[in-house]
């Protein structure tokens, strides 16, 4: 990426591996755009947990200051580097781009951008990339879904947790909620989810296997990692499938793998980001199809606050501190 000379936009920048007490908004030189890429005009930036941890140095991927946070965007086309021959200024696009999306103008690989139709918004398309492909890519490709079972979900109101409970109830599962308070349950249900378990107040492994009439899930799609890892294992069916997600809260579990011999079941990683740079095809359908939902209004993405750019900070702190449901986002006008 190269930068005009004298054409300034505005940033956000991460000039210290201190969280968002380390990003300053700043002045900076616009992009030219490369061979193969696109400089997109952002609209829309959206945020999630692994911002938390990118900014701290913390992540799979580890940039050096300075960088700009912000893995997913949403904006319109201003500008073509050479090769690149089917998008056009102003077309609308959206895509994950690891990071660097928390400014004005940023110029991107063609192959991580998906076109987003008419009918979804900035705010929604910002946010569809890394929540969603997850949940098509994990549900689909690593956990094997099919309709009619039954899926639980940890961590459910976040943002990783809600697109789980929406795509598994689009496909005909049973979706089983499970979060830390009701009015975060609450949120599941209105997006799908049929049953509700508070593990704040029950024991996760006795709640599941209620649920489930005492056989246990078929698929644990676990946003959270922790305890309540090995609770819900130890309630899983057999021949089911455990997806590692993440680990939202902070601890990463150390599962005994006992339980998977006497379960016969699967623990499988979900690493979507490279899943995506391995696979863009596949990626860009999962995201096709996920926009068409949202088109046919059969989906309904839930976006959590809107921050400005200059408000960055606070949204990250939102996320240590667990309190969003759905998805952050920056808007940058």
């Amino acid at each position: 990426m190269r930068c005009h000379d004298g054409d300034s936009m505005k940033a956000a920048i991460c000039t210290r591996l201190e969280g968002p007490d380390g990003i300053e908004i700043v002045e900076l030189e616009e992009p030219v755009a490369g061979p193969g890429e696109v400089v997109v005009r952002v609209r829309a930036v959206a945020l999630n947990f692994l911002d938390t941890l990118i900014t701290r140095g913390k992540y799979q991927f580890k940039p050096d200051p300075p960088f700009s946070p912000g893995a997913e965007i949403a904006g319109e086309v201003v500008a073509l580097g050479e090769g690149v021959d089917d998008l056009s200024p102003g077309h609308r696009v959206a895509g994950y781009i690891g990071w660097g999306g928390a400014r004005e103008l940023v110029a991107v690989k063609r192959e991580l951008l998906v076109f987003v139709p008419d009918g979804v918004d900035d705010h929604v398309a910002a946010g569809v990339s890394v929540t969603f492909g997850t949940a098509m890519y994990g549900l689909f490709d690593r956990g094997r879904m099919q309709a009619g079972e039954r899926v639980a979900v940890l961590g459910a109101s976040g943002g990783a947790g809600l697109a789980a409970v929406e795509v598994a109830a689009l496909a005909g599962a049973e979706v089983i909620a499970v979060a830390s308070s009701a009015e975060k349950l609450e949120i599941c249900r209105q997006h799908g989810a049929h049953h509700l378990i508070n593990y704040s107040d029950m024991d996760l492994k006795t709640g599941l296997r209620e649920v489930t009439g005492g056989r246990g899930p078929d698929i644990i799609y676990d946003c959270v990692g922790g305890a309540h890892a090995e609770s819900a294992l130890r309630a899983i069916a057999w021949l089911g499938r455990f997806l590692v997600i993440g680990f939202a809260s902070g601890e990463i579990p150390k599962i005994p793998l006992n339980l998977a011999l006497l379960k016969n079941c699967d623990i499988g990683g979900v690493f979507w980001g490279e899943a995506a740079v391995r696979q863009p095809e596949a990626h860009r359908r999962n995201i096709e199809k996920v926009f068409e939902w949202i088109v046919t209004g059969r989906m309904v993405p839930h976006t959590g606050q809107v921050h400005a750019l200059d408000g960055i900070g606070d949204a990250i702190r939102q996320l240590d501190a667990r309190t969003a449901t759905g998805k952050l986002i920056v808007e940058i006008n």
